[in-house]
């Protein structure tokens, strides 16, 4: 099982770099990149509500399932 970050491609999507995002959603450049490359085991709800309002999403969208 295997839970991919689409971070990257809604950032694309709305024309947002990684220092933007950071500075919008108060959350360091370092733990976004980490999120981004998916190398984290945890996100609070609070950054995925800020990631979210901010990139005009939903969860599902940056969280994608990936079977076996």
């Amino acid at each position: 099982m295997t839970i991919r970050i689409n971070l990257d491609v809604e950032m694309a999507r709305n024309k947002l770099s990684l220092t933007e995002l950071s500075e919008r959603v108060g959350v360091s450049m370092t733990n976004l990149s980490l999120l981004k490359t998916g190398k984290v085991k945890a996100i609070r709800f609070s950054t995925l509500e800020a990631i979210c309002r901010e990139l005009k999403c939903q969860p599902g969208d940056l969280l994608e399932y990936i079977g076996d």
